[in-house]
């Protein structure tokens, strides 16, 4: 996935109200940016970490520019959600990911369940369909990637959703999309939302695969490059 924008470098002062961050431009000017993140950020940043930019090239826009990565100084984050499903939808085609390989038919956003939309479904004759749900993992303490990092009442609700896939006959899989290359291993953060936790294994236990992938991140170029061991 190469990010096909302008990108700037610069230096994250302070990330505030979800959605905001302050970085300082090279010249010592402060911008504020969007930041499309809307968990924690818990070890993503601290003030003076580079980071990396990107011009929207809309001067009309209230927020130009978007942090996309931040670095601690041993690797890339990739701190833009929204990033992740189009990680995976690459790597699904590109048949990095073998168990999901081999479907026909791709979709993105389907309605399903109750008010929900799936992030990928994935289609063939005579086979069932995949329902497949995407989480970016940004959170990493002593070598363990983690997930949430912030409380998720939403996505307790799809792991609830995903099991009734399941139930009516249809694969289910829970994959998480890590955008840095400093852990081990995979876990859920019990510690911040025990009740996410929870709600994966029992989703695990009703059938639902659950699935973590590493993406490579660096500036102007992202790849899912290896699957990471899952421990639940």
């Amino acid at each position: 996935m190469e990010l096909n924008v302008p990108l700037r470098e610069a230096r994250i002062s302070r990330r505030y109200k979800r959605f905001l961050a302050d970085v300082i431009l090279p010249d010592g000017e402060t911008r504020t940016v969007h930041c499309p993140n809307s968990g924690s950020m818990k070890t993503c940043w601290e003030p003076g970490w580079p980071c990396i930019i990107s011009d929207s090239l809309n001067p009309a826009r209230k927020l130009r520019y978007t942090l996309e990565m931040t670095h601690n100084g041993r690797c890339w984050i990739g701190i833009n959600t929204h990033r992740a499903n189009t990680l995976a939808v690459e790597a699904i085609r590109l048949n990095r990911i073998p168990v999901l390989a081999g479907f026909d038919v791709l979709r993105r956003e389907v309605g399903y369940g109750q008010n929900s939309r799936i992030d990928i479904l994935l289609e063939k004759a005579g086979a069932p369909s995949v329902y497949v749900e995407v989480k970016n993992v940004t959170l990493a303490e002593k070598g363990v990637y983690k997930f949430p990092d912030a409380v998720t009442r939403r996505g307790l609700k799809h792991l609830r959703e995903l099991s009734r896939m399941v139930e009516q006959g249809h694969r289910a899989v829970m994959l998480y999309i890590v955008q840095r290359s400093d852990g081990v291993y995979f876990t859920t953060a019990d510690e911040i939302d025990p009740a996410y936790g929870a709600g994966v294994r029992a989703a695990r236990d009703a059938g639902v695969e659950v699935l973590c992938y590493r993406a490579e991140v660096s500036p102007r170029r992202l790849v899912v490059v290896e699957t990471i061991e899952v421990r639940l």
